[in-house]
């Protein structure tokens, strides 16, 4: 880029990272919310329940399609632009979800959404970065944080309550006047940047979309209980080769669609790797929870989602926090400690039974939500803290890819501890107590071999973002 590029200070307006933030909420509270709706889009669209599924899945392919892409259009359009365009497609998108009569026609609104939301995240998180300073660092990454962390923990209880009062179509139609202010905000406080001319690759882009869209599918499949394991390997054997193979000509390419060279710095590879293997346990646990409180418990959907604010409250009440807990100690040793009473989180969840109260079942998930709160921020700021402003892109692109695959990962890790589980009870071929408990012991022990890798780091691993000294 020239000298009079002022891509490094995109970010004019301190309010740009709460709009961001508000545009991640929407995005991830839109992929969670419909979950309690299904049954009665179907009844609407003339369909079975589980045909539903399909549109979930269309949104979730065209996320890992075009993630990789999001880079390469930031650089050759702008963050202002590529943002804003993101937030106005999403908003058209959810519009044409409400109107749609039929499955099909709202499969499609719902990969038209999925376009738009590959976009939001990683541009939005640049438009964020490449304007704030290190020592602003942690501050702006917890903001970045908790629409992930709250949003699928709200989505369910309040799809349920929507539908009911008002109907389905009033989920999607929330988002129109939310996103249209957000478009109109994007233009007014996103500085304008000029784009760089950089070769498409095209290999990347197809290698890269046949890879994590077939990963992710084989995660969708494998988390349906129960799922055909010839299938779920077919495409998981597709995604894993398509996934090297274009690792491969993402190093050798001239202009990559996606910018591997973060990988090589410690601090964001830490957060990559061993960071991936926390969120796969974690983003089990939205998943098992309101299994066991309905299936075993015997709670009302309304009365699982209830419980689940719980974490929503351990996030909120963290985020005040972290900032002090990181400048005291350090990316590393915050990492290993809190890495250990996450998992402990999963311990108390396995030793749940029907009979405990619910201000325990709170307590437990409230501990839980605080401590998943803070490994998440650390990570996440982890992540940047030693990434230069012109490999932001490719950092950024790279840490939504790995993120996405967490969810769908995480997802389907808690149904196949749950269906290992059933290989140790062989009496009952129903989902009891038992296999709940074996499950969250598995997320337990899942959840500790992140800590591997956070050993890993030096002492002093971004001391010069968090502020902390060594040796305390």
């Amino acid at each position: 880029m020239s000298e009079k590029d002022p891509e490094s200070s995109c970010v004019d307006h301190p309010g740009v990272v709460w709009l961001v933030a508000g545009a991640y909420f929407m995005e991830f509270l839109d992929a969670t919310v419909i979950t309690t709706a299904l049954p009665e889009m179907a009844r609407s669209f003339g369909a079975q329940t589980v045909e539903m599924s399909t549109g979930m899945s269309a949104y979730m392919l065209a996320m890992a399609v075009f993630i990789p892409l999001s880079g390469w259009i930031s650089e050759r359009f702008g963050p202002r632009r590529v943002f804003g365009g993101a937030v106005f497609v999403f908003t058209l998108a959810s519009a044409l979800c409400s109107l749609s009569t039929g499955l099909w026609l709202f499969t499609g609104a719902r990969i038209l959404q999925g376009i738009g939301g590959a976009m939001m995240v990683p541009v939005g998180r640049v438009a964020v970065l490449r304007g704030t300073p290190k020592e602003g660092l942690i501050r702006a990454i917890a903001m970045l944080t908790w629409p992930a962390l709250t949003a699928p923990v709200l989505g369910p209880p309040l799809g349920g309550f929507i539908t009911e009062q008002w109907g389905w179509q009033w989920i999607f139609w929330i988002n129109v006047p939310l996103g249209l202010i957000g478009f109109i905000l994007a233009l007014r406080w996103i500085g304008v940047s000029q784009g760089e001319a950089r070769p498409f690759d095209l290999p990347g882009f197809l290698l890269s979309g046949v890879g994590c869209s077939a990963l992710m599918l084989a995660c969708d499949l494998a988390s349906h209980t129960p799922f055909v394991l010839r299938d779920v390997a077919v495409l998981a054997v597709v995604g894993l080769v398509a996934t090297v193979w274009a690792v491969r000509h993402l190093k050798r390419a001239q202009h990559p669609l996606v910018d591997l060279r973060a990988l090589s710095i410690q601090t964001f590879a830490v957060a990559m790797w061993g960071g991936s293997v926390f969120r796969m346990a974690i983003n089990s646990a939205p998943f098992l929870l309101p299994l066991l409180f309905q299936l075993v418990f015997g709670f009302s959907p309304s009365m699982s989602g209830m419980l689940l604010l719980a974490l929503f409250a351990g996030n909120l009440c963290m985020k005040p926090g972290t900032t002090w807990v990181m400048q005291r100690w350090g990316f590393r040793r915050v990492l290993i400690v809190n890495g250990w009473l996450v998992a402990l989180g999963f311990v108390g969840c396995a030793l749940l039974v029907p009979g405990t109260s619910k201000a325990l079942i709170m307590a437990v998930l409230f501990f839980s939500g605080l401590c998943r709160s803070m490994q998440f921020t650390c990570l996440n700021t982890l992540s940047f803290c030693d990434i230069a402003k012109d490999r932001m892109n490719g950092a950024s692109t790279l840490s939504s890819i790995f993120f996405q695959m967490g969810i769908a990962l995480g997802v389907a890790l808690g149904a196949a501890a749950l269906q290992a589980s059933t290989l140790l009870n062989t009496g009952s071929v129903t989902l009891e107590l038992f296999n709940f408990q074996v499950a969250f012991l598995a997320m337990a022990l899942f959840s500790a071999l992140a800590i591997l890798d956070f050993v890993r780091l030096p002492d002093d691993a971004g001391a010069h973002v968090s502020g902390a000294k060594s040796g305390r």
